[in-house]
């Protein structure tokens, strides 16, 4: 018989330990260890050999099959009718996956899955929206102002787990949206709703109900005050998609950004407007990142983004003043602070810009978020220009990754961001070598380091 033996195991990240800590060396949460069993297998010992484990072999229920007969057809993505939602899921929704869909609160996560709900009921396809924060008259008041009111979608205000589950077997429905998962509670699991143990097990249970009926689950999930997914490590890793939504509160704009997706690419982005009748999907938002189209003003330059694979045009904007504080003020939006913080010294010790003395201030335009290495080049640009309140020449765009020795590196994709930028009127373009061929109408200027971008700059 197996004899059980006892380990120390983290709730959040199924770390194991040999003795229990306050706190787990893995992922650092507190009071997360703790005591569990294991069952070890005995060993048999044979006469003048090695002992063995002895394991007992069981039938399979579903015997394994070639690849090459395995049935695909019924793992084909299914249109959510929200084209932007179909772009990052990797062209829709399978069958038995289950999404999370993790946000700040009142960023629009529930407007968009009532769209959601109401395009997938338009599409002839039943929809059921379970709802643990909210009553059904609010509900119902909400699909009425954003025009999601259909009669294939069913709405229900439960926490109970089993309810849920029982309202799944009346309805039958091809689609669960389960808002929030921190609210339901398994009546036969300890804990609190929203607790450890509890996200677990309605993640598992909804899990397997997904998988054996061929049943696509939207799941709602929190976050931190950090910007992760609220609950335990292991949430992440029992569904097959982890969508962000993401947006700043005081703008319009809203993006659905992929962290992990099993059916396709896990880094491409989905860009959304929140209006007062609803969320309505943006396919061309290159220009919500720009302002100044006209007249170039200092302080300003135009880059090139890659979310997945869409090429977004974004503008950084830096202000320098002066300062009489032995440790002038550096304050960053929309950007990598720690990476601000390198291009400033690359930019006065390698390009002679002094700023040491002064207040930097840099920016992003309409809420966008530029943190890959390929924009050092138009943020050194913009806070030079704002520096020596000279503008960048009209209808430039910047390309180049900042070295610390003040190389300007190669970017990947350079020619896609050159073509998207001419698309939108642009004529101009500073690229690092090796670059690659350039589209036709765009004038493009090779910059090997940083003091040659300068000069561009002083030229005008």
């Amino acid at each position: 018989m197996a004899r059980p033996r006892t380990t120390y195991r983290c709730s959040a990240c199924q770390h194991g330990v040999a003795k229990w800590v306050g706190r787990c060396p893995e992922c650092g949460e507190w009071g997360s260890v703790g005591e569990v069993a294991v069952l070890s297998a005995p060993r048999l010992g044979a006469v003048g050999g090695p002992s063995v484990a002895r394991a007992v072999a069981l039938v399979p229920t579903t015997p394994a099959l070639p690849l090459t007969r395995i049935d695909a057809q019924g793992a084909q993505q299914r249109s959510t009718g929200v084209a932007e939602l179909d772009r990052v899921l990797g062209g829709g929704i399978v069958p038995g996956a289950v999404v999370l869909l993790a946000g700040e609160p009142g960023v629009g996560k529930s407007t968009l899955l009532l769209e959601v709900v109401s395009q997938w009921a338009r599409l002839g396809r039943r929809a059921l929206y379970v709802t643990g924060e909210e009553s059904a008259g609010q509900v119902r008041l909400r699909a009425e102002r954003t025009g999601a009111v259909h009669e294939q979608v069913w709405l229900a205000a439960e926490t109970d787990l089993a309810t849920v589950l029982g309202h799944v077997e009346q309805v039958e429905p091809d689609l669960l949206v389960v808002d929030s998962v921190q609210t339901m509670l398994a009546t036969d699991v300890d804990g609190v709703p929203g607790g450890v143990t509890q996200v677990r097990a309605v993640t598992a249970a909804l899990t397997s109900l997904a998988k054996a009926r061929g049943l696509a689950v939207l799941l709602v999930g929190h976050v931190t005050k950090d910007g992760a997914v609220a609950g335990p490590r292991s949430l992440e890793h029992l569904v097959d998609v982890v969508l962000h939504f993401e947006g700043d509160k005081h703008s319009t704009l809203r993006m659905v950004r992929g962290v992990k997706n099993r059916f396709g690419a896990a880094d491409e982005v989905g860009c959304f407007e929140l209006r007062e009748d609803g969320i309505v999907g943006v396919d061309d938002p290159s220009g919500l990142f720009l302002h100044h189209r006209g007249a170039p003003v200092p302080g300003t330059a135009v880059t090139v983004a890659v979310e997945g694979k869409r090429p977004l045009l974004g503008e950084l904007q830096a202000l320098v003043a002066g300062s009489g504080l032995a440790s002038p003020r550096r304050a960053v939006s929309g950007l990598d602070g720690a990476r601000v913080s390198m291009v400033l010294a690359v930019l006065e010790r390698r390009g002679g810009v002094k700023l040491s003395d002064s207040e930097v201030y840099t920016a992003t335009v309409g809420g966008m978020r530029l943190t890959e290495p390929a924009a050092d080049l138009a943020l050194a640009l913009a806070v030079a220009s704002a520096a020596l309140d000279t503008p960048l020449p009209e209808g430039l765009v910047v390309l180049g990754e900042v070295g610390l020795a003040g190389e300007v590196r190669r970017v990947t994709g350079a020619g896609r961001r050159v073509a998207e930028a001419a698309r939108l009127g642009f004529t101009r373009a500073l690229v690092p070598p090796d670059s690659g061929t350039m589209p036709p109408g765009v004038r493009a200027t090779v910059v090997p380091d940083l003091g040659a971008a300068l000069r561009v700059l002083r030229r005008g």
